[in-house]
């Protein structure tokens, strides 16, 4: 247990560390144009590539992350 207690908080420094970067690196779909009416589409589009890689990474890091802390709230 002991070694949990100091594991723990180095990995939830790590997974906010990639989970902010993560969401940081997705691109925004709509603009300020958007806010007001002036985007062309309805904010529909499909992932492609890299920006898939991501979309499913930031929601994996963010179930860890939700794990790790409720494992934290529990010891």
């Amino acid at each position: 247990m002991d070694f949990l207690n100091i594991i723990l908080p180095w990995v939830q420094i790590i997974l906010s560390v990639l989970l902010v970067a993560t969401i940081l690196l997705q691109q925004s779909g709509a603009g300020i144009g958007g806010a007001f009416g002036g985007a062309e589409s309805a904010g529909f589009h499909t992932r492609r590539g890299f920006e898939k890689v991501l979309f499913h990474a930031t929601i994996v890091l963010s179930v860890l992350f939700g794990l790790s802390a409720f494992i934290a709230f529990l010891i």
